[in-house]
C-alpha cells in the first residue's frame, strides 16, 4: 500500500478498540495512515488534552468524534442532562481539532411507541445545539441506523429521515453521516445521497460490510469490508458523485476482529480499503 492509496482512508478507533491510544497512534504512523476517527470514552480515559497533543504531534487528522446524541428522552431532567453532555461532546471535538461530531439520536423511551414524537424531540435538541456547535467550529452529523435499531438505539432509520431533520437547520450546523452498513438495503438511498450532497450535508462517510448471521444483540455484526454483501465502490461512487471529497472512515464493531492483534487488524483494514474501495 502506498501513501497515496491511503490518503483518504481513516481508521475509526472502534475498529481496533483493543489498541490503547498511544498504540493506535503509533500503528497509524507505521502504516502511513494519516486519519483517525475517535470515540469519546477512550479519549476521556486517556485524557482529552493528552489525546489532542498525541494526535497533533503525530500529524494525524481527527476526522470525526463519536458520539453525541440520545435526544429522545421525555423526562425534562434526562433531556437536560443529554443536552449538557452533547455540549461537552462539542467542546471535546473542538479540542481534538475535528469539525464533525457524529450523532446517534436515541431510541424510544421506555414504554413509548411514539416514533414521531421521538423524532420531534431530536429536532428540539438540534435547535439548541446547532448554534452552539457552529460557535465552536463543529458540525453535527445525524447518523441513520439500520431499522433493527429503531426501538432501542436510533429512531432515525433512513437518510431521508435524517435529512428531513437536518434541513431544518443550516448545513454548517447539521448534516448527515452516510454509513454503508446502515443504508445499503435502501433503494432510495442513492437519491438521498445526491440530495445531501446538493445541500452540502454529507459530513462524513463510513464503511462497514453486512455479513450474516448477525450475532446475538446485533451490535457487533459489522463485517470487515470485503467479507459481506455490500459493494463498497458503488457507495463510494454515490458520495463522490454528490461532491464528497473527504475522508472515508472504516468503523467496525466485530468481536472476532477485537479478539485479534490490533495492529494486524489495522493493517488488514487498510489493505481491504485499497482492495475494495479504491
Amino acid at each position: 500500500m502506498s501513501t497515496a492509496e491511503l490518503e483518504r482512508f481513516s481508521i475509526n478507533q472502534m475498529t481496533v478498540k483493543q489498541l490503547s491510544m498511544p498504540e493506535l497512534v503509533e500503528a497509524c504512523g507505521e502504516l502511513g495512515v494519516r486519519n483517525v476517527g475517535l470515540w469519546r470514552e477512550p479519549v476521556q480515559s486517556y485524557g482529552l488534552e493528552a489525546t489532542a497533543k498525541l494526535v497533533r504531534d503525530a500529524g494525524l487528522t481527527v476526522t470525526t468524534l463519536c458520539r453525541g446524541g440520545f435526544f429522545t428522552a421525555i423526562d425534562p431532567q434526562e433531556r437536560s442532562r443529554a443536552l449538557a453532555d452533547n455540549r461537552r461532546a462539542i467542546d471535546e471535538a473542538a479540542t481534538l481539532g475535528t469539525d464533525t461530531l457524529v450523532l446517534v439520536s436515541g431510541g424510544l423511551p421506555a414504554g413509548s411507541k411514539d416514533l414521531h414524537g421521538a423524532r420531534e424531540r431530536i429536532a428540539d435538541a438540534l435547535a439548541e445545539l446547532g448554534p452552539y456547535a457552529e460557535g465552536h467550529g463543529v458540525r453535527l452529523a445525524i447518523e441513520p441506523l439500520h431499522p433493527m435499531y429503531a426501538s432501542d438505539r436510533c429512531v432515525v432509520s433512513t437518510l431521508a429521515q435524517a435529512l428531513d431533520l437536518a434541513e431544518r437547520f443550516p448545513a454548517r450546523q447539521v448534516g448527515v453521516t452516510v454509513d454503508t452498513y446502515h443504508i445499503w438495503w435502501d433503494d432510495t438511498a442513492p437519491a438521498q445521497i445526491a440530495r445531501a450532497g446538493a445541500g452540502g450535508r454529507i459530513h462524513t462517510f463510513q464503511l462497514a460490510d453486512w455479513t450474516t448471521p448477525l450475532p446475538e444483540g446485533v451490535l457487533t455484526g459489522r463485517g470487515q469490508i470485503g467479507d459481506g454483501s455490500i459493494d463498497m465502490r458503488e457507495w463510494k461512487a454515490y458520495v463522490e458523485a454528490a461532491g464528497y471529497t473527504g475522508a472515508v472512515e472504516v468503523e467496525l464493531f466485530n468481536d472476532g476482529l477485537w479478539a485479534r492483534d490490533g495492529r494486524e487488524v489495522l493493517a488488514e483494514t487498510a489493505a481491504r480499503f485499497v482492495e475494495h474501495a479504491l
